[in-house]
């Protein structure tokens, strides 16, 4: 499959979580699941420095209504949450970064949302309401398949024609604002049946719109099985789930799957190896083989980090030169590479990131430091930017 948003291949894409980015207050704390006050206008005022970065494409956290900091919990498709700005500061936004050739993509949630979305409190307090049918429930009113097992997180029901255009003409609003395509949150929730029709949709109206795929297994149980849409789980299952199969999945629907492959491979060679130049070799025919399992023209953006996970330099006992040797090999691959915000400092933490331990994700959000950035981890970071954009030009 060749995909329509052929731009994606020239993309070197920067992934802010907007809260924790700029903007926010230093007097409240960064270790409690709360709002720091981090904002759309926070972005904003950064485009310069984005820009000066090199970087060409952001991907932005969830700005709509929600209850929680991070934007996962969605209490509303059409508004954007007033912690974060409104639709008019993101117009600006999207406005300001297309005059300096820099594209916008968002992270969009449609396998669920918030527990207190007025549709979800409607459908447990009225089993005769419309929106019953939205969800999943076992027994109502309090038992219902959520995300995983985090009942804060009602599943919706994209089988349900109705839960189903909702979701897509929310995507189709964010389209028309002028964003320029989508992170698709948890693609292994809802049903394949739904990303067809979800894909199909937005091309019709939005033929360059980016549409990747977050398809990451670790953590789910045989007991999440339930929660997850993909085609033949328990087969999948009963034959060890690999990583790169779920990447697979979506060839031919979505333009592509962020590559969780990569940085799983970099953690092992670099971060945890003493002499990690004794694995250059390995690390680079692993890769090619890796390459070699997917077809051409799906995207596979790559990382090293992300707001799920450790930070890598954490992972690297805070050593900045594995970090440099691990950005190296990331730039250099044939996909588009993701630089999670304050990578390019050295932003780090003291704690590990532990799945299904609740908070601990805090520690990949620390806030941006602007008053002690290092600025020789950035002027590398722009080299290699530099050097990307030049072999990217030269067809190299």
């Amino acid at each position: 499959m060749n995909s329509a948003a052929s731009w994606f291949k020239e993309s070197i894409v920067y992934h802010i979580l907007i809260d924790r980015f700029a903007g926010y207050d230093e007097n409240r704390p960064w270790d409690k699941p709360d709002f720091i006050g981090g904002s759309l206008n926070g972005v904003l005022e950064k485009i310069d420095y984005l820009c000066d970065l090199g970087i060409n494409t952001i991907w932005l956290s969830p700005f709509y209504k929600t209850d929680r900091y991070h934007g996962y919990h969605v209490t509303d498709y059409f508004q954007v949450d007033p912690a974060f700005g409104s639709i008019n500061i993101l117009e600006q936004l999207i406005s300001a970064a297309h005059k300096k050739n820099i594209r916008i993509i968002a992270d969009f949630i449609p396998n669920h949302c918030s527990n207190r979305h007025p549709f979800f409190i409607e459908a447990r307090e009225n089993k005769a309401s419309k929106y019953h049918n939205w969800f999943y429930f076992r027994r109502w009113p309090d038992k219902y398949l959520c995300f995983l097992q985090v009942h804060s997180l009602p599943k919706l029901n994209l089988n349900n024609a109705d839960t189903s255009r909702h979701i897509i003409e929310a995507a189709k609003f964010w389209l028309d604002k002028g964003i320029d395509g989508f992170r698709l949150d948890h693609v292994v929730g809802p049903p394949v049946d739904f990303w067809k029709i979800f894909s199909k949709e937005i091309r019709s109206c939005h033929k360059e719109a980016l549409l990747i795929g977050e398809a990451w297994i670790s953590g789910i149980r045989f007991k999440d099985l339930s929660t997850i849409g993909l085609r033949n789980k328990y087969l999948k299952w009963l034959f060890d789930l690999k990583q790169e199969d779920i990447q697979k999945e979506y060839t031919g629907i979505l333009d592509g799957v962020l590559d969780f492959v990569l940085r799983d491979r970099l953690v092992e060679y670099i971060a945890w190896k003493e002499n990690p130049h004794d694995y250059a070799g390995q690390i680079a025919d692993s890769l090619k083989q890796h390459y070699r399992r997917f077809p051409s023209g799906y995207y596979l953006p790559n990382f090293i980090d992300n707001h799920d996970m450790s930070r890598f330099v954490y992972e690297c006992g805070q050593s900045i030169e594995k970090l440099k040797m691990a950005l190296k090999i990331q730039f250099d691959q044939p996909h588009p590479p993701v630089l999670y915000y304050g990578t390019e400092t050295g932003l780090s933490h003291q704690v590990p990131v532990i799945i299904n331990k609740p908070y601990s994700d805090l520690e990949a959000r620390h806030p941006m430091p602007w008053k002690s950035l290092n600025r020789q981890l950035i002027d590398y970071c722009k080299e290699l930017i530099a050097d990307r954009k030049l072999k990217l030009a030269q067809g190299l």
